[in-house]
C-alpha cells in the first residue's frame, strides 16, 4: 500500500521541511510514503474564502484517484490516541487499497465536494496548528503508528 499526504500549498519553512524529511526517511522502512502538493499560487489572492475552498477542492479532487480512500485531517474529525491511529492504519492495510490519501486543506478548510468524497475525518488535536506544522505532526504520527505496529521502542 502507498500512503499519500496531499497538501494545499508547499512547506515554506526549511526547518519544518527538514524535520518532515527526517520522518519521510524513517517511514521508507515501513511503507511507500509520498507527500504531494497542490499549488494554487496567485489564483486565490482576489477570491473570497468560499471561492478559495472551491478552487482548492477542485485541485484536491483532481489529485485523488477515484478508488483511493480520502481521509481529511480536519478540526471536526475524530480524535484518537496514537495506539488507536496505529490500529486504524493496520485495518486499512488489511482492507488492501493500493493507495490511502490523507489531506491537509488550505487556511479555510475543505469544500463541500471534498467532504463528500472523504471516507473519514481525523483531528490531530483540539488546538489549532499551522498547516505546515500539521504536515510534520502527521508524518511523525504515521511513523509512530508503524513503530507501534512493529512493537518497536519509539512509542513508550
Amino acid at each position: 500500500m502507498k500512503i499519500i499526504l496531499l497538501c494545499v500549498g508547499k512547506t515554506t519553512s526549511s526547518k519544518i521541511d527538514a524535520l518532515i524529511g527526517e520522518y519521510e526517511g524513517r517511514l521508507r522502512h515501513y511503507v511507500n510514503f509520498e507527500i504531494t502538493f497542490v499549488e494554487v499560487g496567485s489564483k486565490t489572492k482576489s477570491k473570497t474564502a468560499a471561492q478559495q475552498k472551491e478552487l482548492e477542492g477542485e485541485l484536491i479532487l483532481a489529485n485523488c484517484k477515484s478508488s483511493a480512500p480520502l481521509i481529511l485531517l480536519d478540526e471536526k474529525g475524530k480524535r484518537m490516541p496514537s495506539t488507536e491511529f496505529a490500529k486504524f492504519i493496520q485495518g486499512e492495510m488489511n482492507r488492501g487499497p493500493k493507495e490511502l490519501v490523507f489531506c491537509v486543506g488550505g487556511a479555510f478548510g475543505f469544500s463541500e465536494q471534498v467532504y463528500q468524497k472523504a471516507v473519514r475525518k481525523i483531528s490531530l488535536s483540539d488546538m489549532t496548528f499551522t498547516h505546515q506544522m500539521v504536515r510534520l505532526f502527521f508524518t511523525e504520527q504515521l511513523y509512530r503508528a508503524f513503530t507501534i505496529l512493529k512493537g518497536e521502542k519509539y512509542h513508550h
